[in-house]
């Protein structure tokens, strides 16, 4: 190996490192912000009942039922999670299927047209499955009311090409990117991708990345 693909590596490995570094801060601030605290109101919740129990039996069955409630909240914050971590659909289904379940999550209309994924290196599928995902949640957080997007994962040559288009109200190209289109900009960098994001006011925005194949 020459000196400058030892580079090159060294410089890729980094960029898994901080990307993977940037995504475990960002689930552990959606645990201590979200299912966590749940967690806690629910344990302080149950020693209240507990304790009216013995002096107001009809305000500790109210209370129960909304610790009952609570409970499911929590259990489906931890699937969110569980899902954004690793979503079995991808195995189980496919990559199509998986995107269009993401959409459905996320709240918003979208049209999926993928290519079948065989033999593509599993870090790859997993980085387009993850970019797609922050881009559908991005389109269904900012794009506006009515929203539509398409999905669209293709071979080119020795690449993958994935894009995100909606029709939204777009933003102003000197807005930082950070949030989701962030993470997307991290995750396409680590594996020696190019990311492009195209975004008007009033005319939608598009995500478009092109990752390299190695196989």
């Amino acid at each position: 190996m020459s000196n400058q693909e030892e580079a090159v590596e060294r410089l890729r490995a980094a960029r898994l490192v901080a990307a993977a570094d940037a995504e475990r801060r960002t689930f552990e601030r959606k645990l201590h912000d979200g299912v966590q605290q749940e967690l806690v109101a629910l344990v302080v919740n149950l020693q209240l009942a507990r304790e009216l129990c013995a002096t107001d039996p009809n305000a500790a069955g109210v209370l129960l039922d909304q610790v009952g409630r609570d409970t499911r909240v929590a259990l489906d914050g931890l699937r969110r999670l569980a899902t954004e971590i690793y979503p079995p659909l991808l195995d189980a289904v496919g990559l199509v299927v998986a995107l269009r379940s993401a959409a459905a999550d996320a709240g918003i209309v979208a049209r999926v047209d993928a290519d079948v994924i065989s033999g593509w290196d599993p870090d790859v599928v997993t980085t387009v499955y993850f970019c797609c995902l922050e881009a559908l949640q991005n389109a269904a957080q900012h794009a506006g009311s009515g929203a539509k997007t398409t999905v669209s994962v293709h071979r080119e040559e020795a690449a993958v090409v994935f894009e995100v288009a909606d029709d939204g109200v777009g933003f102003a190209q000197s807005q930082p990117t950070e949030g989701g289109l962030g993470r997307i900009v991290d995750r396409v960098g680590a594996l020696g991708g190019h990311l492009e994001i195209e975004s008007e006011p009033g005319h939608g925005t598009r995500v478009r990345g092109r990752l390299p194949l190695t196989s």
